[in-house]
């Protein structure tokens, strides 16, 4: 037996309907995460101009990325339905308990009112069999509202799973165990008020010419401490990493110690792309040597 026409368009309009659904919800996880791990790093999204495709894959690594994720996506997930069910079980007897309160009070206000010829007693009854009617739409507004409720479980468990990965990610990439690489940032002095001279490591650069506003101890952190310093600090070099490169702005802080506290984040370094150009050198991980 064949599938009519009406049949293969019904398939075909829920299967896109679901593939809607889908990469809403995709996309929700993706922002999400995205905003949960710039912001640990003192960044605001939408100030990044990041695709909007981009969205789409990080999602798969917050539910598949590793067999803890999958764990962790599946037991959420059951935990929302469970919830869900429980939420539904307790509409549906709320409801059932107004609908049934309803209609004994509207079938007394009507056998009150049956015989009566008085003006009040004819709106009385107009409105209890008004209000008869609209119970008949109860059904559609139960149905309506458990999609609202199901809709809303579900996001709740996505924001927090993405917002949870966003953060763990953001701690991981800060500190020791970085998947960020370590940067080599070269550029034109009189752009820049920080680093240290590739002929003279030694000497702080010139601040003549540079004003400040803001906390100055920021800086005053920064300066002298550029570079990677692993002679002197073999088993804790500073090491600094690319954050991120976009917009024409460079991204760079530096990793946070083993010993960093579990709430310090690190300060993020914002660098303008020079007109007269730029060498980044990037590396999985520390060289051997700072010496230029």
């Amino acid at each position: 037996m064949t599938q009519t026409p009406n049949q293969e368009t019904n398939i075909l309009g829920k299967f896109t309907s679901v593939l809607g659904l889908l990469g809403a919800a995709l996309f929700f996880a993706g922002w999400i995460y995205r905003w949960s791990y710039f912001y640990f790093f003192q960044l605001e999204l939408n100030t990044l101009d990041l695709p909007a495709q981009s969205f789409l894959i990080v999602p798969l690594q917050i539910f598949l990325g590793d067999g803890w994720a999958i764990c962790k996506t599946a037991i959420a997930f059951f935990l929302a339905a469970i919830a869900i069910q429980a939420t539904l079980w307790l509409i549906k007897i709320i409801s059932d308990t107004v609908v049934s309160t309803s209609q004994l009070l509207l079938s007394r206000i009507i056998s009150a009112t049956q015989h009566k010829r008085s003006w009040t007693a004819k709106q009385l009854k107009s409105l209890a069999e008004f209000g008869f009617g609209q119970l008949r739409s109860v059904d559609f507004l139960r149905s309506l509202v458990n999609e609202i409720v199901i809709v809303s479980w579900v996001l709740i468990v996505i924001f927090w799973l993405a917002r949870w990965q966003g953060v763990a990610d953001a701690r991981r990439d800060a500190g020791q165990n970085s998947t960020l690489p370590v940067v080599a940032l070269i550029t034109p002095e009189e752009k820049f008020a920080v680093g240290r001279k590739l002929d003279d490591i030694f000497t702080n650069p010139s601040l003549k010419g540079y004003r400040i506003i803001g906390d100055i101890g920021l800086f005053d952190d920064l300066r002298g401490r550029e570079d990677t310093d692993i002679i002197t600090n073999p088993k804790q070099p500073r090491v600094w990493r690319l954050l991120l490169e976009r917009g024409g702005w460079i991204y760079l802080f530096r990793a946070l110690p083993p010993n960093a506290k579990p709430n310090e984040i690190p300060s993020v370094l914002a660098i303008q792309q020079s007109d007269k150009g730029h060498i980044i050198i990037r590396s999985p991980e520390v060289s051997k040597t700072s010496s230029p």
